[in-house]
């Protein structure tokens, strides 16, 4: 076993569980993910009144996201793989990090932009208001459910779909199970955000979504346990 391998092994396990935990706390706190099908002017509100401890734990969430980036370098290229698989590597490598970024860009909306928007919308008369929840309707479809939702996810699904190929062809075949069963799961829920754009229900691909984060937790951890065992 390389000295690489262990720490790289329990460092995938613990973004998986470190992913969750902002999660599981945005969940208590703010009910999310459920509140973003809500009003804007009540989701600014609710904002609002979670104060410094609620964009903390945003902020912790979109770092916990951004983790992704060198993390799927680093388990992607080895020189194993660059020597068997260069194509499926580097690809796995680039589209990891490229899935981890977007989805650290979307999150940070509500670091850097949303805080902004609920002090307006709290502070200010009625047109203030208003134009803060259109503000946000508008930074939220963009940044939020296009870049994070949709094209982090989307990234993030074929990032863990080119690394179960890549886990079946070494042999690892349980664990790559997992990543073929994740991926579409993924890729899936990827369509509530397109079929709210065609005015449609999406929460039946909502759940997909779910569903495929916690098939993403359970591969990263798998994965983990791989690297640390000798091979």
């Amino acid at each position: 076993m390389t000295p690489a391998r262990p720490a790289l092994g329990t460092a995938t396990i613990a973004l998986a569980i470190l992913f969750n935990l902002p999660y599981a706390l945005l969940a208590a706190s703010f009910d999310y993910p459920a509140i973003l099908r809500h009003p804007p002017a009540e989701v600014l509100a609710r904002f609002a009144a979670g104060g410094a401890a609620l964009v903390l734990t945003w902020y912790a969430f979109a770092l916990a996201a951004l983790a992704l980036t060198p993390l799927a370098i680093a388990i992607s290229v080895t020189p194993r793989r660059l020597a068997e698989q260069p194509a499926l590597a580097v690809s796995a490598a680039l589209v990891g990090a490229l899935a981890g970024l977007t989805q650290a860009i979307g999150l940070m909306r509500w670091v850097f932009v949303v805080p902004d928007l609920a002090r307006t919308a709290a502070s200010g008369g009625p047109a203030e208001a208003l134009a803060a929840g259109h503000a946000f309707a508008v930074i939220h479809a963009y940044g939020g459910v296009a870049i994070g939702e949709h094209l982090g996810q989307l990234l993030t699904a074929l990032f863990v779909a080119l690394m179960a190929i890549i886990q079946w062809r070494e042999g690892h075949r349980t664990v790559a199970t997992l990543g073929l069963l994740t991926a579409p799961l993924l890729m899936l829920g990827t369509g509530e955000g397109l079929m709210l754009a065609l005015g449609r229900n999406g929460d039946t691909l909502a759940l997909l979504t779910i569903a495929g984060f916690l098939g993403l937790t359970v591969w990263l951890i798998a994965t983990g346990l791989g690297l640390l065992r000798p091979g």
